[in-house]
């Protein structure tokens, strides 16, 4: 039986590029990183039609058009786009949030836990929903 530190890997994890490739709800987050499908991730997290993907982001501050490249390629399968700004919580770029509405997408700039219990009631709700999370230390 294997240490229970170990981390457990889904047999289509693809660990080369930071992709994982189900859309799937987050199952807890902080100490810098998420859990979901029995994975422990570390480090900020898009969650796209197209599956669970490593994002470099790491503050508001670093948020932009292309480092949301991955969201405005998938734009059309995209109805609400919910973003976790970590524990910084302000106002999003309004060239960025008018870019994201050109391509019709509602977006909401929260906190990264509401945005990650938000993103879990919508995919539950079977919405076309996404998520930008930036990872945190801890869970407030």
């Amino acid at each position: 039986m294997p240490p229970r530190s170990s981390v457990r890997t889904a047999p289509r994890c693809r660990e080369v590029d930071g992709h994982y490739p189900d859309q799937v709800p987050i199952e807890a987050y902080g100490n810098g990183g998420f859990r979901f499908a029995g994975i422990s991730h570390r480090g900020s997290l898009l969650c796209l039609p197209t599956g669970m993907h490593a994002w470099g982001v790491t503050r508001a501050s670093e948020l932009s058009h292309d480092s949301l490249d991955l969201v405005f390629a998938v734009a059309g399968d995209i109805d609400v786009l919910l973003i976790g700004m970590g524990h910084e919580i302000g106002a999003l770029d309004v060239r960025l949030r008018e870019a994201l509405r050109a391509q019709r997408i509602v977006v909401e700039a929260i906190g990264t836990g509401a945005a990650a219990r938000t993103y879990n009631v919508l995919l539950a709700e079977q919405r076309a929903v996404a998520a930008a999370l930036i990872a945190v230390d801890s869970a407030r």
